[in-house]
């Protein structure tokens, strides 16, 4: 059985003393060992990064950005590779797999611009003899601790812009899918990156605190579930980091009455069960304003029998298994308890059978949810979708900004003049119009409101530029010394 190892200053390390299983999500079958750092084993990541960040600080741009543009390249060309490591410990398929590293990659070319990112301003004359300029310099080191539902995205969304702001990184991403980091941390060595910049450890808890308290890290970047989310932040906090720590989401999606039925539900199907609902972008709740619901429900329910599910090496699968076991069981309990508590389940995927032992589930949609339940209230990260029906469109509003979360939302509708007012209105980071799953360009940043969000910087795009480098404001004077004189009084712009 293969045994998955760090990657640190530049050489895979590890002592397999604390291991932990990685299966095969189709099969059930464990197919790896990963190394589980210990707190020691983390503490060497991030002295080396600590030892390597002078170096690459004092890197010229145009040497960073070059190494950007051959990750670019090496990241294209090894793209399938990639992909069937994703597939093979995640589950998703292929073409599921190679969208992410195309999101991934969005970043990556965002940040081969960094020559121009990372321009500070000028004024000359502020004062007689005085001009005044800022740079932006990095933070230090950096902790990344990613999720395992995009073990490529998220990790590139992240590293890539910190490395090109000169700090240098320990990545720590899920346990259950490690391997596509140590893959990625390999290629960013060949695209030139020094030794030490980037270094991935796999852990539980105890590498994670470790990184929270070490005083050599200067910044955290989190993305994850929101309790998890929020004491990250508060723990990272209060070490005096700087934290960008992305939680949880209860996706909603408006379909008012006027809205082209059959594309709604078209994109209400793609974006409930893509990637079988393990996204923080999912659409887990679909709000049917009037009528709309009455001819909603039955479209979305005539497309789901069609809908092939397999393993994510298939080219036939539409959707592939959960991550883990443990994890299918607590989705499909929801759709249980969902019945019990007065909803009308339309499909039941709980009730699917699958031919091997894979974390497979059917896909499940529900009617008449409301909020108070488990099925509404709760992020069920599965392929789950809720129909809640409300009268009109300012209840529809009123019913997305009572939630606790404010991550994604889409409204779907022919009424510009209701779209404008729903953008407006709605209090949610990322909006789409007709648009179902909602996540910006590389050139935009990506992040929620409320409880999807703790801190104050978004990831990836220009915000990520903006989180990983601090702002120095520099004066300057060059007197000429036969008028230099004392002078005691506050300084002014005479």
């Amino acid at each position: 059985m293969a045994l998955i190892r760090h990657f640190v200053n530049g050489e895979e390390s590890g002592d397999p003393a604390r291991l932990g299983p990685v299966f095969d999500p189709a099969t059930g079958v464990r197919q790896h060992d990963v190394v589980l750092a210990s707190a020691a084993e983390t503490e060497a990541a991030i002295a080396a990064a600590k030892a390597a960040l002078p170096g690459w600080r004092a890197t010229s741009l145009t040497k960073r950005a070059d190494v950007m543009f051959r990750l670019r390249h090496l990241l294209t060309e090894r793209r399938s590779e990639l992909a069937a490591i994703v597939t093979s410990e995640h589950g998703k398929v292929l073409s599921d797999a190679a969208g992410e590293i195309a999101r991934g990659l969005e970043n990556v070319e965002f940040a081969s611009g960094l020559i121009d990112k990372l321009k500070g301003e000028y004024s000359e004359q502020v004062s007689t003899g005085i001009d005044v300029h800022s740079v932006k310099q990095p933070v230090g080191v950096v902790a990344c601790i990613t999720p395992f539902n995009f073990p490529v995205m998220v990790p590139l969304w992240m590293v890539a812009s910190a490395i090109a702001c000169g700090n240098t990184v320990v990545l720590k991403p899920s346990e259950k899918d490690p391997s596509a980091s140590v893959f990625l941390a390999k290629l960013f060595a060949e695209a030139g990156l020094p030794a030490g910049v980037l270094n991935v450890v796999h852990g539980d808890k105890e590498a994670v605190d470790t990184l929270l308290d070490s005083p050599d890290v200067a910044a955290v970047s989190f993305v994850g579930s929101t309790p998890i989310a929020r004491s990250i932040y508060q723990r990272a906090a209060a070490n005096g980091k700087r934290v960008q720590a992305l939680g949880g989401a209860k996706n909603h999606m408006v379909v008012l009455e006027d809205a082209d039925i059959e594309a709604a539900a078209d994109a209400a199907v793609s974006a409930a069960y893509g990637s079988a609902g393990e996204r923080c972008m999912a659409v887990s709740v679909l709000v049917a304003v009037g009528e709309a619901g009455d001819r909603l429900v039955p479209a979305i329910q005539r497309r789901l029998g069609s809908l092939a599910i397999g393993p994510g090496t298939d080219p036939a699968s539409e959707m592939g298994p959960l991550i883990t076991r443990e994890h299918r069981d607590k989705v499909a309990s929801y759709v249980a308890k969902a019945a019990e508590q007065g909803a009308t389940v339309v499909v039941d995927g709980t009730a699917q059978q699958f031919d091997n032992d894979g974390f497979f589930v059917g896909v499940s949609l529900v009617d008449h949810v409301k909020p108070g339940t488990a099925v509404y209230d709760d992020e069920i990260f599965g392929p789950v979708l809720s129909v809640v029906r409300v009268d009109t469109f300012d209840e529809a509003v009123a019913l997305i900004n009572a939630n606790p979360y404010g991550n994604g939302v889409a409204l779907f509708t022919r009424d510009g003049g209701a779209a404008r007012q729903f953008e407006f209105d709605v209090e949610v980071g990322m909006v789409g119009i007709n648009v179902p799953i909602p996540v910006p360009i590389g050139a935009y940043s990506f992040g929620g409101w409320k409880n999807s969000l703790f801190g104050d910087s978004h990831i990836y795009g220009p915000e990520s530029f903006h989180f990983y480098t601090r702002s120095k404001v520099v004066t300057t004077r060059w007197p000429d010394p036969v008028h230099s004189k004392i002078e005691l009084a506050f300084p002014g712009n005479s």
